[in-house]
Parts: structure tokens; sequence; C-alpha cells
């Protein structure tokens, strides 16, 4: 049987992040979510997204397919019953269709006419933003138990303190020493070939993933992920942050999600908490208007490729979007739009021959080719969002 991943209703809510990915590409937990869906299925899922990602992202289509919306987390027993999904079968959880049998051809289906299986066990699905930190926690613990199963950790140095030790697994070629490791709140997972340097402070859950680094002194509250290749120091809470990232310096970094390719400046902070203790309100493309969150705590969501300078400060609830550049005093608005150069003075476009100039230097930086894909998703995006710019 052929697994293809589809983008589902939830896409436009889930920008700036999916403007340069498919849905199936977010991280949260230790893994992306085609990582989750590939280690239950063994098997290579392929995509169905937007036209201008298809080239990076592209669909394998078969005889007989199996399409699964990537907005829900597998488990053990919805994954049993995907792989037992005959022709016109659809499974759903309330209104929502999480996989469906399909022949070659019929990738758009009237559900209808299927024989619907109802899934009355709890899943986690990622339909907004703030879900990626939100769930965090529950992802990570869902992703430990499957990559450790069976698995023995690498020794804790006799240097490393902990606190519930039998919760923490580390991967081979992973460096770590003088840190506090405290795993009674949630697992710590360190990647291979990752780094806690001395004087770190770890409450889990953690997600340190493959080549990451925690820099000296860092204080990380959980449920955080560290994606891969990212360097993370100072304070961070309770935040996912997808890899090929940096917040390398002293600041604080609450209730957020960064994209790849990100840069925070040297006590760059955010804020996730309104002074009035308010519910947070967020930027939604989708609306295009700031939509309720349902929380109180909530901070910084950037998408790929963006930076800011030091001693940046963003208020509760902002949202910048793809290569966008901010500097300077003060706070910027809370929906920086994609492709925006300035700060709370106001902001010009960030043209993108000097995006592709900066981001070709940055990717080289990790031995990475800046392509011609990469190119034409960030030119589309460019177009997409110059709605909200003033050119």
């Amino acid at each position: 049987m052929n697994y293809i991943l589809f983008d589902g209703p939830y896409r436009n809510n889930l920008l700036p992040f999916t403007f340069t990915r498919p849905v199936a590409d977010i991280r949260v937990g230790i893994l992306t979510i085609r990582q989750k869906w590939e280690s239950f299925l063994e098997y290579t899922t392929t995509t169905i997204t937007e036209d201008y990602l298809s080239d990076k992202f592209p669909m394998v289509e078969m005889e007989e397919n199996i399409m699964i919306n990537a907005s829900f987390l597998p488990n053990l027993e919805v994954v049993e019953i995907v792989k037992n999904l005959k022709h016109n079968q659809a499974l759903f959880k309330d209104e929502d269709v999480i996989a469906f049998y399909a022949k070659e051809g019929e990738e758009h289906k009237d559900f209808s006419q299927f024989e619907a299986i109802e899934l009355q066990s709890s899943i986690l699905k990622i339909e907004n933003t703030w879900d990626i930190f939100a769930k965090n926690g529950e992802a990570i613990d869902e992703d430990f138990k499957l990559i450790t199963k069976d698995r023995e950790s690498e020794p804790i140095p006799d240097t490393v303190q902990t606190i519930n030790s039998e919760n923490i697994f580390i991967e081979k070629g992973a460096v770590l020493n003088f840190a506090t490791l405290n795993a009674s709140a949630g697992p710590i997972y360190i990647g291979r070939d990752s780094e806690i340097m001395e004087g770190a402070m770890v409450r889990g859950p953690l997600a340190l993933c493959d080549h990451a680094t925690l820099k000296l002194g860092a204080k990380v509250y959980g449920p955080t992920t560290v994606g891969p290749h990212s360097k993370v120091g100072g304070e961070v809470s309770n935040s996912v942050i997808f890899g090929y990232s940096n917040k390398g310096h002293d600041g604080f970094l609450g209730n957020s999600v960064l994209g790849e390719w990100c840069n925070l400046g040297a006590d760059t902070n955010n804020s996730n908490l309104k002074n009035n203790y308010a519910e947070v309100r967020l930027w939604n493309y989708e609306t295009e208007g700031f939509a309720k969150t349902g929380l109180q705590f909530c901070g910084l969501m950037m998408g790929d490729h963006s930076k800011c300078g030091i001693n940046t400060m963003f208020n509760t609830g902002t949202v910048v979007g793809v290569s966008s550049n901010i500097f300077g005093s003060g706070f910027p608005r809370n929906f920086v739009p994609s492709f925006s150069w300035g700060g709370n003075s106001g902001f010009v476009t960030y043209k993108t021959q000097k995006v592709f100039e900066v981001a070709k230097v940055v990717m080289s930086r990790r031995s990475i080719e800046f392509t011609e894909q990469d190119k034409a998703i960030l030119e589309h995006v460019y177009e997409e969002t110059k709605q909200y710019r003033r050119e």
C-alpha cells in the first residue's frame, strides 16, 4: 500500500510555517509529523500540497493509496486502522477525515458515499500555530516512547546531575558535562551529536534534536523542542524551534515557535503574557484578522528565514512572516508581513535578491545548498504576501 500525506483544511491556520513546507513537515515533539507517520507505517510517504511546493515535496501515486490528513499525529490504534482501510472506507474524528482509501486519480472524494469509521479514542491534532507549542509536551512523550522502545541510552556522565534519570535518553555522539537535567515532569531526549554545555539547566519535557546545542548556562523549561542543528542560549520556556535556527544568547523566548533558518539577536525578548492577563489574539491569514487563541500565554510565531537584531522586543502574540528582518528600539507591531525590513519606526520591503543572497550564505555555513526550488518557493511567497506590505 502507498501512503500519501495531504495538507488538509487547516493549512492556512498554520501559516506562516506552511508558506514554505507542507503541514507534514511541521516539527512538534521530537519528530516532524511526516517522520512520525513513517516510523509507525515503516514506509516512505509523499505529499499532496500547494502547487508551488510540489517540486520540492512531490507526490508519488500508485494504483492503491491511503491518503492521510497530516494535521493528525499518529498513534498505534490509529495506524492499525489506517493500514487496514479498504476501498470506499474513510476514518473520521468528528467532522475531520483522518485517512481514506483512494485508487489512482481519486484524491478528491465524496465522503457521503464512503463507509465512515469513527475514531472513538483521542488523537492529537495540529489545527493552529499555537497547537505546535501547546501540544508539544504530549508529542514529546509519544515520540520518546516510539524512539527509545527496546533501546538502551548512552550512559549519563558522572558530572551531570539528574532527577528521574530513567526518563532521560542520550543518543550516540552527544556531549554533556556539568549540566542539570530534571526529567520528573517529562522525558528528556538528547539527540545524536548534540551538545549540552556546562551550567545548562533543563526541566523536561525536552527534545534536543540531532546536532543541536544548549549553550553555557542555558535555562530551559519544558515542553521545549530544539530542532536539528539549532543553538539555544538564555532562557526558553515551552517553545518549538524547527531546525537550523539560533537563539544563541541571553534573552527570553516563551510559548513560541520559530521556523527554520531564523536568528534572534543577543538579548532578544518576547512577552508571552499580557499585562491585563487577557486572552491572547494572533494574526490569522485565513480570516486576515486577529483570532482568539483561548490562551493566556502565547509568544512569538516566526516564519522561515526571518531574523531580528540585538535587544529586539516582541509583544505578546506577535506573528512574523517569512524572510523578514527586524531591528531597532521599541516594540514592532504584532503582525510583521513576510519580506519586511525595519521595526517600530516602520518597514520597507525586503527585496528578494537581497533575501536570496543572505539565504545562500546562511545555508552554505551548514553545508546546505540554497536551491532553485527554494528560490522559487520564496518568490511565490513574496508575491502571495504583497497585499500585507507597503511596496
